[in-house]
This record gives C-alpha cells, structure tokens and sequence, in this order.
C-alpha cells in the first residue's frame, strides 16, 4: 500500500486548508445563499446550519465564491469517491458531452464496455444489469424486480435506513413527515443489529444476533402475510449515523431468508464502488446478494447509478418495463467506466483499506479521553463518531453535534451532521496527511465543544 499520493491531489499542508475571509462563510457566499433561498427550498440539515457557497474542487479540496478552500471530508454527500474532477473521469464525460449525449437504451459502445467491467468486478453471479440517473430510481427497479421474481409483494426494512425519496423507496425507509398513512401497504419495518445500541443483549451485555433472527422470524408470521419478497437494508447505515453491524450478521441473515425463500436486497448506493475498501461492502462479509444497487461514487459525481440482479433472476427484470429516458447514456456509462478504471489503475481499494487503520487509530482513545464521545466507527472511508450527553444512558447529544459540526467547517474542513453524530466520508483518494489533518480539526472541534457545553 504506502503513502498515496498521486499528483493531481498533492496538497501543501502549509497552504490547505486556506482561508481567506474573516468569517466563515465568508461575504459572497451569505449574498449568494440569500438569492438562492428566495426561489429554493427543502435544503439539507448540512447547509442550514452551514450555507457556504462553493464554486470549484479538485481532488480532496474544495474551493467557495470568496476563495476560502477546505479539506473535503464529504464528498458531496458520500458522491465524488475518487476526488472532484479526476481528470480521467472529466475528460471521459467531456468526450461524449461532444459526441453522443442520450440515445435512450439503444446499445452503444461504451455501455457495453461498462457492462462488461461490471460483469468482472462484482462478484458471484451478479451478471444482469439496468442503468438509471438516481439512487431511488434504482432502488425502485430492484422492488419491482424483487417482485416479479418471486411473485410475491411484501417487503422488510429496517429503521433508519435510506433508500430514496419517492413512494416504495420512501415506504423502505425512515417515516417522512406528510398526511394519509405512513408508508404503502405491504411493507414492514424491523430494528437492525447496532451494537452500540443493541435491543437484544446476552448476558455479557454483548449484541444477541440470533435475538434479532428469532424477532424477524415471529414478525414474518405475526405481522405479514407471508409474501415478503425481500428484505431491503443498507450493509452500514448511512443517514442513520454509519451504523454498522456485527459481523455475524449478514452471514446469519443469509441463512435465514434463503430457508424462508425471501430475496436478499442490498442497497450499495452509498457503500458501493470503493466507499468501503471493497467494490461492494457485503464482501467484507462475504455474502452474496440477490439484488444489489449502486450509486453515488459510481460515476464520482455524474448522475449514474445501477441495478444488478443474480443469474437466477435476471429474467424478472425483462418484466419490469426496466429502461428510463436518461440512464445508460453515453457521458453517465463514460464517468462510471472512467471511475472503476482509476479504482484499478491507482490501487484504490487498498488504499480506503489503508486509510481505515489511520482512521481508526485516530479515534481509538476517543471514547475515553472525551466525555461527549459516546461510541466510534469506521469501515473504509465510511466513518461515525456519535455524540451523548451521558455514556451510562447514551443520551444524544443533539447541540453538541452541530457545533462540532460549525467549527470545524469554521477550520476549514467540510463534512457531514447528523444531528448527535458527526458523519464522515472523505474520498478514498485522499493523501494519509490530508487524512491526519482533517482528524485533527475533528478532534479540536470536539475538545472545544466538550470543554464549552460540558465545563
């Protein structure tokens, strides 16, 4: 592995983070934010508490309107995996923005050069593709090709995942506020394994994950019909605050939906394509889903994302009326093709692998030199810290996480909250001195925060 360092994301340590205006955000971006929010609305929690406005980034660096430029400790929410504006990816997506933009799903050469890294890449018999422009138009797909591959319609989900925004994806997910009945009929919600705040518990106190199967088991004949056709999780929480199972887990829920004859749904479309060290994070286990979707880091930016769908059911998707007017189009399977090559040629994967063991490292004392850090995480480039207000009650710690939140933007690092938990997910081609610098305006933060709310 070594020290990662290619030369377009070589940063001076003496130069980056580098600000220039007194206060952060800085003046041109409180005036351009001002406009914006007359006509725009239902921003994220990250940029109302932090309304900075961006205008350039290069590798691990991003640049707003005034010429503040920060580390890059998000991605854009878990998107550019491999940097902004790889030159490889750009010009990729430029050649074909002057070639051939859409020709709906007809084939074309470049598709079917993706197609066929894909088919090398992911593993097992993960062979049967679709291509589409957003993760829930994916994840959408997966639940009619569930369907169609079983015949039956019920599905299982577990609190606090993520899987979009629109009707079935937002049924799979967290509860949104809105009139008439909280999500679609026919889809159920079940608590997942989180071993910082385990519901079942052995008698040492450690996660019982054959608790949870045995609650699966009872809910399936108490609570359905006993048509589920699959259960839909994330491998690590994203939303939810990087939760992250114990690795008994997936193995076990493997077992457990094949004897039920239930599809394993794994939606990748953050964890995917490197996030994690690997090109899909169900291989940290092991595991094989039926159905997997991708996104986000998949195209490092462009709007492009996947549906992949094992040997046995890939004639469900030929059902489904499957294709849509912008997915697999020349530029979006040009970024995708362009990202798996730079994953390949520049040794990505062990290099979030690298990157894990900095991180975790890190944060190894965290839990017990600060009093408002309650539990840490990391898996790749995928990292949590959560915050409480008490360690023997685990109680959040909402204002403690914004304000960690807002001053290490104020240091120059731009990243993630979650309300208690602070969210991490720099790119995976970040130099392991960017990665240090970045942790080390965290822990400042932290410090600062626990001395001012805590005394």
């Amino acid at each position: 592995m070594g020290n990662y360092n290619p030369t377009p994301y070589q940063l001076d340590l003496s130069y980056y983070p580098h600000l220039v205006t007194d206060t952060i955000p800085g003046p041109k971006s409180n005036a351009l934010h001002a406009r914006a929010v007359q006509y725009y609305r239902g921003l994220s929690g990250q940029v109302r508490l932090f309304p900075v406005a961006f205008e350039r980034g290069q590798g691990c660096m991003l640049e707003d309107v005034d010429g503040n430029q920060f580390i890059d400790f998000s991605s854009g929410i878990y998107v550019t995996t491999l940097g902004h504006c790889h030159p490889k990816i750009s010009e990729a997506v430029a050649h074909y923005a002057k070639q051939l933009m859409n020709a709906h799903d007809f084939t074309t050469g470049i598709k079917v050069r993706l197609l066929e890294k894909m088919a090398a890449i992911l593993p097992g018999d993960l062979k049967s593709f679709q291509l589409y422009d957003c993760g829930t138009a994916a994840v959408e797909a997966g639940l009619r090709t569930c369907r169609a591959a079983t015949g039956k319609h019920e599905f299982i989900s577990c609190f606090m995942d993520f899987h979009g925004k629109s009707g079935h994806a937002i049924a799979c997910a967290r509860m949104t506020k809105f009139s008439g009945p909280a999500r679609a009929s026919g889809f159920y919600m079940v608590p997942r394994p989180d071993t910082y705040r385990p519901w079942w518990t052995r008698e040492d106190g450690s996660l019982d994950t054959e608790k949870y199967l045995e609650f699966y088991d009872s809910f399936i004949q108490e609570s359905t019909t006993g048509q589920v056709a699959a259960f839909v999780l994330e491998p690590i929480q994203g939303w939810g605050g990087s939760i992250m199972p114990p690795d008994d887990f997936f193995p076990k829920l493997r077992k457990f939906l094949d004897e039920r004859g239930i599809l394993l749904f794994a939606d990748e479309v953050l964890t995917g394509m490197g996030r994690t060290g690997k090109y899909l994070c169900m291989e940290h286990w092991d595991v094989l889903p039926d159905i997997v979707t991708l996104g986000k880091g998949f195209g490092n930016g462009f709007p492009v994302t996947a549906m992949a769908v094992r040997t046995p059911y890939a004639d469900a998707v030929d059902k489904i009326s499957a294709s849509t007017s912008y997915g697999g189009n020349p530029m979006a399977c040009a970024a995708a093709l362009a990202s798996i090559e730079v994953i390949e040629e520049e040794g990505l994967l062990d290099h979030a692998q690298e990157l894990e063991i900095l991180f975790k490292k890190r944060m190894a004392d965290w839990t017990t030199k600060y009093k408002i850090v309650g539990d840490t995480r990391c898996k790749g480039c995928l990292l949590g810290v959560e915050l409480v207000k008490d360690k023997k009650t685990k109680e959040p710690f909402d204002a403690a996480g914004k304000r960690v939140y807002q001053k290490a933007f104020r240091k120059g690092l731009a990243w993630i909250p979650a309300g208690h938990i602070l969210r991490m997910s720099p790119p995976i081609v970040m130099p392991n001195e960017v990665a240090q610098r970045g942790m080390d305006f965290i822990e400042e933060a932290i410090a600062e925060t626990e001395k001012e709310l805590m005394g």
